[in-house]
């Protein structure tokens, strides 16, 4: 359960980066729907976590809160591109 968490947790910041260095709008969408899904996916394993008692309430509510933050900041960007990218092609 842990190496799937680490797999889901570095691999939103790991697309957030490929996204930054995207060569398109498109591929930077695609890379943060990306993040935003392994984000989404690591919030599940922090539940997870958190239901089998390997980390303790407090420490859930900080680092869950922060995830949550973080899917935010990432949705907002890739609503924010999709309307400037509609914008541009109109």
């Amino acid at each position: 359960m842990s190496k799937q968490f680490l797999r889901s947790i570095t691999s939103v910041g790991a697309n957030v980066r490929e996204a930054v260095n995207a060569q398109s709008k498109p591929c930077f969408i695609h890379k943060l729907s990306i993040a935003q899904k392994e984000c989404d996916e690591s919030m599940y394993w922090f539940e997870i976590l958190k239901e089998t008692d390997f980390i303790s309430t407090i420490e859930f509510d900080s680092m869950h809160n922060q995830c949550n933050e973080v899917l935010k900041l990432i949705r907002s960007l890739i609503i924010t591109t999709k309307k400037k990218l509609i914008t541009y092609n109109s």
